[in-house]
């Protein structure tokens, strides 16, 4: 310890303790600015749309009128793409990570899907809305029904739930996967018995991230021709329909400030979706997370 000069010493911890409270400094504006525009931005809109939400507002249809414009058509849409687009994004892309993870060879093939999963997950959502548009639109002649729309989304959303299911199959340990293949289960029976249980927390959490994604996206139902106003309910996957993000995008571009009011109070709703959505996921991961 004689070698050490200690004043040296002091004056390196001294500066690395200066040079950490500046970044813990800076980390702490940065997340108080961006929790300010968040709370301004709430703000704004519960001040401006609360007012005219009722029971009205959610049992009547889109209105030239802003006093008498609804949202039912655009909430029952929503409610009917979200079904379509759940299992479809949900099955194939767990499905695909499970056999990336589990049954591919790993060689340049498998790094050259991984990467370009990775990729897709970044791609904007117009793209998208244009492959929707060219296959399902036009190549299978479904229209601008809720099927196409939400073949569209699960194109949309299923790099970031493969992705994010990789990373929780990965995250099972390796000695659940020895101890049941010592037990003499078969891959299969691992599979489903011991890793996708244990998985099932994060690929929750990618799922509803992703699907949250999927219901508030605008670009794509404008790319695949889905219609702003409709004064009727889809009755099958085949039907036309409007979603809430249409909705709330034609009344915030049209003039009257009425109007403004009106999409604020859509915007509410589509808010209170999003909620239940990820409530919904947090009591199902914390159920498991107490199982396994």
């Amino acid at each position: 310890m004689r070698y050490i000069e200690q004043e040296k010493v002091v004056r390196r911890m001294n500066g690395r303790m200066v040079i950490n409270r500046i970044f813990q400094g800076f980390f702490m504006f940065a997340t108080a600015l961006a929790l300010l525009a968040l709370v301004i931005l709430l703000y704004r809109i519960v001040s401006q749309g609360a007012g005219h939400l009722s029971f009205e507002f959610l049992t009547n249809f889109a209105s030239r009128f802003p006093e008498k414009a609804g949202i039912k058509a655009a909430l029952v849409g929503s409610i009917w793409l979200m079904a379509v687009v759940a299992p479809t994004s949900i099955l194939l892309g767990v499905g695909s990570a499970i056999y990336l993870e589990e049954y591919a060879k790993k060689g340049r093939i498998t790094s050259f899907i991984q990467m370009n999963i990775s990729n897709l997950a970044g791609v904007p959502s117009v793209v998208f809305g244009l492959l929707g548009l060219t296959i399902f639109v036009r190549a299978l002649a479904l229209g601008n029904s809720v099927l196409a729309a939400g073949f569209t989304m699960s194109l949309l959303i299923l790099p970031v739930i493969i992705v994010s299911a990789q990373e929780a199959i990965r995250s099972v340990p390796r000695e659940l996967r020895d101890a049941s293949y010592g037990m003499g289960a078969t891959k299969w029976q691992t599979i489903v018995r011991i890793i996708l249980p244990a998985a099932i927390p994060g690929i929750l959490t990618g799922s509803i991230l992703a699907l949250s994604r999927a219901i508030g996206e605008t670009a794509p139902l404008i790319v695949v021709g889905i219609p702003v106003i409709i004064q009727f309910l889809p009755e099958g996957v085949m039907d036309t329909f409007t979603a809430l993000p249409m909705q709330i995008y034609d009344w915030s571009s049209r003039p009257q400030a009425e109007f403004q009011t009106v999409a604020a109070a859509g915007i509410i709703v589509l808010m209170v979706v999003l909620l239940f959505m990820n409530s919904i996921a947090v009591y199902i991961r914390n159920k498991f997370d107490k199982s396994y």
